[in-house]
């Protein structure tokens, strides 16, 4: 049951799942080399922190915050512009 089967294929069974707890990504994220910034949510290597893409581009809009270089990933609404909306009233304090 849950991936025990003999059915498995035999890279599945190798490999097995990733730990239950961030051990896997603290172990991946020390051993990424990079010389600028190491983005936290991608383990993407780039120049600033509003330089880290998104984790799911194809899902995601990026918006800058604040001239302090403070950047987050937003789930994309069903019309277009209704995020970066939403993100321009929260500036505000409208939201």
């Amino acid at each position: 049951m849950f991936g025990s089967s003999s059915s498995s294929s035999p890279n599945q069974r190798e490999r097995g799942n990733v730990p239950s707890d961030s051990s896997w990504y603290q172990q991946t994220h020390d051993s990424a080399t990079c010389s600028n910034y190491l983005c936290p949510g991608t383990l993407s290597c780039v120049d600033k922190p509003t330089h880290c893409p998104c984790a799911w581009p194809g899902v995601e809009e990026k918006f800058e915050l604040d001239a302090d270089g403070i950047a987050v990933c937003l789930s994309r609404g069903g019309r277009a512009g209704f995020v970066g909306r939403k993100v321009e009233l929260a500036r505000k304090g409208l939201l």
